[in-house]
């Protein structure tokens, strides 16, 4: 019975050794398994938040991404919105007159005048982001600023040399239309002058400056484009045909002593005069103003409305009215629109741009007058000279040539194709050149003496002046005199640079000229004027800006000197 008792005591103790076991190791699974179930929601969470902070930062990439793309392509429709006065203006430096000088650089001293177009090209980058300045600041262009700000009598004298620069610039535009239609068409020399004024209609049908809207102006701007492009695809095949030594073209933008050689800097002073056009300084700071208005009446700076008000008020005080019918005194509310000639009114004697308008115009103007200038008209110059030093160096006859020398020398030492394509980039750039030559003696004639005389009046009047001489030329003399013509009017051009460049270098030192009056919303610092309490902003040119413009002014000056006493030595066609 003992032995039974304790047989069952020992069983008992061994069944209990196992549970004891058997728990231990279950409570050490267990505790396993809940090590490594922790283990893996730790790794888990870990790759959670890595995934989390790679999502976050893939987002932030694509945020910034997506704001790079919005500003990029914000500033670039911007930009092409801009896209007009910049071509405009490069047509005043590829106008016949370079044509003739470009050709005999070539021919003299092959391609080391190069350098003579590269620095033409920087000054009249230079005077035009100057010119834009000046037209955006004071809301003026370079003539009216003359009338308004300098004495009478010496607006006078500038008014007479601005108009002999003009007269000169569009002889040389007629000369060249009437040249390649007479080559090209078989047109007679008088009677392509008289169809050179076809241009002119062409003006007055789409060129309207005179009020805030763009898109006449547009329309205009795109067909000259279309003229300026015409010419570019010309000399880009003309250079496709012609072999040229690359290394020595690029180190023709070099200065190098070549350049001195025969009549270099005689001709060097002809280029840049050709290419520094007067007639574009009057025309880059009046582009401006329309894009200007433009803003300032969609941003509210400008109401069409009040204009209207203020007119019809005039008018009633005019005739002695007393009372003012519903309808006149409150157009806002009848929503009473400026006429035409109202609008053009106010923006002529009383409008003032905005700062944010001016700030606005100021940067994406300067831009693309610089891109179109570096590129378009760089590229036709440059081309001009390298198609003459590669096919006519050396040549006697292209020294001095007049255009129909040159659409023979061109036709004999490349193909007939090769003249015939020069002489259509001459009748696109001389129709282009005049139309912008028309439009800046418009603005000759309005700004500096303030003429009455109605706009379609004055273009015809301003293409008359200049055609008259040339077909009195073309009539008596024949094609011989308008080759003299044309070199006589280059020499005016470039004799008269300095005098009519002096007032845009003064006009944007001068702190009374270059001020803005701010407003309470432009949040920018400003000088307070005693006097009136009012803010202003000056927006002069820096002490550099202004070493570099005079000497700038100093070089051509010196420059045309020494054409002068060439010149006088080997008379008009340097013989």
């Amino acid at each position: 019975m003992e032995n039974k008792v304790s047989e069952i005591s020992e069983m008992t103790t061994d069944l209990n050794s196992n549970s004891e076991t058997k728990f231990d190791h279950f409570t050490t699974t267990t505790k396993t398994t809940t090590d490594q179930i922790q283990k893996k929601s730790t790794e888990t969470t870990t790759t959670t938040q890595s995934i989390s902070i790679n999502s976050k930062d893939e987002k932030k990439a694509g945020s910034k991404l997506s704001r790079v793309v919005k500003v990029s392509r914000r500033a670039l429709t911007t930009y092409a919105s801009f896209i007009g006065p910049g071509l405009l203006v490069s047509v005043a430096y590829m106008d016949p007159g370079n044509y003739a000088t470009g050709i005999t650089a070539g021919a003299s001293n092959r391609y080391s005048l190069l350098f003579i177009v590269l620095l033409a090209d920087i000054i009249a980058i230079f005077l035009q982001v100057l010119c834009i300045k000046l037209g955006c600041v004071t809301g003026y262009d370079l003539a009216r600023c003359c009338r308004e700000y300098l004495p009478k009598k010496l607006n006078w004298i500038l008014w007479i040399l601005a108009e002999c620069a003009i007269i000169s610039t569009d002889v040389a535009e007629v000369i060249g239309s009437a040249t390649a239609l007479n080559i090209l068409l078989k047109i007679p020399l008088p009677a392509g002058v008289v169809i050179t004024i076809v241009d002119v209609i062409f003006v007055l049908i789409a060129y309207r400056t005179d009020t805030s809207l763009l898109k006449f102006v547009k329309i205009f701007e795109y067909a000259v484009g279309c003229l300026v492009m015409i010419v570019v695809v010309c000399f880009a095949v003309e250079l496709s045909q012609i072999t040229a030594n690359v290394g020595q073209v690029f180190r023709g933008f070099v200065p190098s002593k070549e350049m001195f050689d025969g009549n270099g800097m005689t001709v060097a002073t002809s280029v840049i005069g050709s290419t520094v056009m007067i007639h574009s300084l009057f025309l880059g700071s009046g582009l401006v103003q329309p894009r200007m208005r433009d803003y300032d009446v969609k941003h509210g700076y400008v109401n069409l409305y009040e204009i209207a008000k203020e007119e019809k008020v005039q008018e009633e005080e005019e005739e002695d009215q007393t009372e003012i019918s519903p309808v006149a005194s409150n157009p806002i509310q009848n929503n009473i629109a400026p006429t035409y000639e109202q609008e053009a009114k106010f923006f002529r004697i009383k409008y003032k741009p905005s700062y944010k308008s001016i700030c606005y115009c100021l940067k994406y103007s300067k831009i693309e007058l610089i891109v179109t200038l570096a590129t378009i008209a760089l590229f036709v110059n440059a081309a001009i000279v390298i198609i003459a030093g590669a096919t006519l160096y050396g040549t006697s006859e292209a020294m001095n040539a007049d255009l129909y020398t040159i659409h023979s020398l061109l036709s004999k030492s490349l193909s007939p194709a090769v003249g015939t394509i020069f002489m259509v980039a001459l009748l696109s750039s001389g129709q282009s050149a005049g139309v912008v030559c028309t439009i800046a003696g418009q603005m000759v004639g309005e700004g500096h003496i303030n003429w009455t005389l109605k706009p379609w009046m004055r273009r015809i009047l301003t293409r008359a002046i200049s055609i008259i001489p040339c077909l009195t030329i073309s009539v008596f003399i024949g094609k011989n005199g308008l080759g003299v013509a044309l070199n006589i009017s280059q020499i005016i051009i470039s004799i008269l640079l300095p005098p009519l460049t002096a007032p845009l270098i003064y006009f944007t030192c001068c702190k009374k000229i270059m001020k803005v009056e701010l407003g309470e919303e432009d949040e920018v610092e400003g000088i307070e004027d005693e006097g009136s309490g009012k803010r202003y902003k000056y927006m002069t040119n820096s002490w550099l800006t202004t070493i570099i413009v005079v000497i700038i002014w100093l070089l051509v000056a010196i420059l045309n000197v020494y054409a002068i006493y060439q010149m006088a030595v080997s008379g008009v066609t340097g013989s």
